[in-house]
């Protein structure tokens, strides 16, 4: 964890948040970070599906372009 510059307060409420949750302050960055890389999936995936929706009801003349 060392390899990551942290800020002194960056690294107190890693280590605060680690301590809370019973875990090595690695372990706790590596679940936050697994944890906002998942919302951001979900987040792009939403994302593309209200692209593809919208330009399928384009295509089909349900709705039209804004200029």
């Amino acid at each position: 964890m060392d390899m990551i510059p942290l800020n002194p307060e960056r690294k107190a409420q890693l280590e605060e948040y680690a301590k809370r949750r019973g875990q090595d302050p690695a372990a706790a960055l590596d679940d936050a970070l697994a944890t906002y890389l998942e919302w951001e999936r979900q987040d792009f995936a939403e994302a593309v599906e209200g692209v593809r929706r919208g330009y399928e009801d384009v295509k089909a003349g349900r709705t039209r372009p804004v200029n």
